[in-house]
């Protein structure tokens, strides 16, 4: 018998608490009625701990969070209900287990309780992302402990083998367990939703849906990543967690149900455990394997030559020297460019010119390839071993050329602002920033100006070359 009798994705809307939506949970009566079910399920598991992971507790960029007293609570007071609050006591020893086998396999995630997090100015509290789902939970069972874990912006892989390691400590502690992956769906699902709208959305939520009821692991780790980036989901790391508690078994989905009234995606699914011989980890690091392979070989001479910038730099201390065998484009014109690197979608370091102060636009893309990685203020240095997860674009720039505000496009043109020695330079097309007025104040507040201050603007264009997904 596995230790882990139950897997399930909820999702974690305030309003679904009547003290919170006040009549607006109505509309999402399908998502509480999946909810109960899931609840009463779990009476009948009468499991010793539930796990589960959200997106919105403390998050730190480098290792998975673990509340680690001997007691938790949290309250609604955010969404204006002052009377609700959960609490649970926490499974320390689980914790414990978890830690230890973490850090036997190199998974970073670390215990974290309310010392640690006065330093960061947070409070030891249960986050919605939890609560919601212990509410269903507690209205029919409420004889367990829980395993609070707020996941991070980690590898893929690394998410999959934390799953393992919270399968691995049930195992050893023979701890019968309940696994819940917190997370809500697409948030671009209408124009008239909290976020703007995508319809990579609806795609994303349908894409994902479907490979979990069929239980295709490897495509639900190959999902288009433009897809993914715009569907703006809280989910995916939580559900890779589960699949990773998964490991061994065969993945078998059942929605309970799904619906997006508010211009956010809802799922509640359950998952039989059944076991199976092969194994997914080998499989997916063969998949990211080949993907590296991909970009390595990438034909485009922009981003090859950042990414090999990158390898030689990492490899021996020193820029690497400009190759004698590039294009023309390459090795003899001269123009400013920037290279952007990010990490699961998330800007990881950018660093540019945005006039030449080179002898060549080889040489400007090799040494910003390597400030970025190294010398951007706003990071920590790119490790080495963070060049696998590393998606790289270069943007080449048109001399720039002065503009006033009517003239500007944040799709088409980038923005200069200038005031005496201030300048504050903004790349176009960026996500989110879809007004001049945003654009402007982003390169004001860049500049260190004040946006009713006078200032002299400038626009350029640029090519943006990116690597093969």
């Amino acid at each position: 018998m596995e230790n882990i009798l139950r897997y399930y994705l909820m999702p974690h809307p305030p309003l679904i608490i009547p003290s919170v939506g006040k009549g607006q949970e109505k509309v999402i009566q399908s998502t509480i009625d999946a909810c109960n079910k899931v609840g009463e399920e779990i009476s009948e598991l009468k499991p010793e701990t539930v796990v589960i992971i959200t997106p919105h507790g403390t998050m730190f960029s480098d290792a998975l969070a673990i509340s680690n007293e001997d007691y938790i609570k949290g309250d609604f007071t955010k969404f204006r209900d002052f009377d609700t609050y959960i609490e649970g006591r926490i499974d320390k020893k689980f914790n414990e287990e978890l830690i230890n086998i973490c850090k036997r396999e190199n998974i970073p995630a670390a215990g974290i309780d309310s010392n640690i997090l006065k330093k960061f100015n947070r409070q030891f509290e249960l986050d919605h992302g939890a609560m919601i789902p212990m509410y269903f939970i507690n209205k029919y069972y409420k004889d367990y402990k829980i395993v609070h874990v707020t996941y991070a912006a980690l590898s893929d892989i690394d998410l999959y083998k934390f799953g393992m390691a919270i399968k691995e400590s049930a195992k050893n502690l023979n701890r019968t367990t309940v696994f819940i992956a917190s997370g809500d769906l697409s948030h671009r699902l209408s124009e008239d939703g909290p976020y703007e709208y995508s319809p990579e959305g609806a795609k994303f939520d349908k894409t994902l849906l479907d490979n979990l009821q069929k239980g295709d692991v490897l495509n639900i780790f190959n999902m288009d990543k433009y897809m993914v980036e715009n569907a703006g989901e809280c989910g995916l790391r939580s559900i890779f967690i589960m699949l990773g508690a998964m490991e061994g078994e065969e993945v078998k989905g059942k929605v309970l149900s799904y619906e997006g009234p508010f211009g956010v995606g809802y799922g509640v699914m359950t998952f039989n455990n059944e076991l199976k011989n092969n194994s997914n980890l080998e499989l997916l690091i063969n998949m990211k394997k080949e993907k590296f392979k991909k970009k390595l070989s990438d034909k485009n001479p922009y981003v090859k030559l950042a990414r090999e910038s990158l390898n030689h730099y990492y490899s021996s201390g020193h820029l690497m020297a400009k190759p004698a065998d590039l294009p023309k484009e390459l090795s003899k014109q001269k123009c400013g460019a920037f290279v952007s690197l990010k990490k699961f979608g998330k800007l990881r370091g950018c660093i540019g010119t945005f006039l030449p102060t080179t002898d060549s636009l080889a040489e400007e893309i090799i040494r910003n390839a390597v400030e970025a990685a190294t010398q951007d203020p706003r990071f920590p240095r790119v490790r080495e071993d963070e060049l696998l997860d590393l998606d790289i674009s270069v943007d080449v720039l048109s001399r720039p050329h002065k503009a006033t505000k009517e003239e500007l496009d944040p799709k088409k043109y980038g923005v200069i602002v200038i005031q005496g020695h201030k300048k504050g330079l903004l790349l176009p097309d960026l996500e989110g920033v879809d007004s001049v007025d945003y654009q402007l104040e982003i390169a004001c507040e860049k500049a260190g100006i004040s946006p009713l201050e006078e200032y002299e603007i400038e626009r350029f264009e640029v090519k943006r070359y990116k690597e093969e997904e």
